[in-house]
């Protein structure tokens, strides 16, 4: 099954967040029927999700995510997720992942981004958090936000 649409990447998600914040994440407080597909399709907030590797790779990106940052879910997926931000905004980046890596969650962060067209936009009220399993498998990091403008 494609994972955009996977019902057990969806539990992934949403499980996670639950057990790391203790609370349901703001994507899941609009109207719809709450599943994988609503997610990937309808969700309003763009929902991306990156892998472990040193030099982590998207492996999640809903279409929320898709059409603010420009690029399609076959450009997208595999992308590194350093691309997401703008080089001056590295560092800022750096410092919330570690954050996560530590905590196993951050919330309240803002920042620039940029889209495949180079168009630069802030970010706000961003949540990330990581992906484990009920077991405590780490498979990468979430990240979802609820306001976003250009810069």
């Amino acid at each position: 099954m494609h994972r955009a649409e996977d019902p057990h990447f969806f539990n992934l998600l949403v499980g996670s967040y639950r057990r790391l914040i203790g609370e349901d994440p703001l994507f899941l407080s609009a109207d719809g029927p709450l599943s994988a597909r609503w997610l990937y399709t309808d969700a309003p907030n763009p929902v991306l999700a990156h892998n472990t590797n040193s030099n982590p790779r998207f492996i999640y990106a809903n279409k929320a995510a898709q059409k603010l940052f420009g690029y399609d879910w076959d450009e997208i997926i595999g992308l590194p997720s350093r691309h997401s931000a703008a080089t001056p905004a590295q560092d800022e980046r750096q410092r919330l992942l570690n954050a996560v890596a530590r905590d196993g969650f951050a919330t309240g962060y803002s920042g620039i981004r940029i889209a495949k067209s180079g168009r630069r936009f802030w970010i706000e009220d961003g949540v990330l958090w990581q992906l484990r399993a009920q077991d405590g498998s780490l498979f990468g990091v979430a990240a979802t936000f609820a306001n976003w403008r250009d810069a």
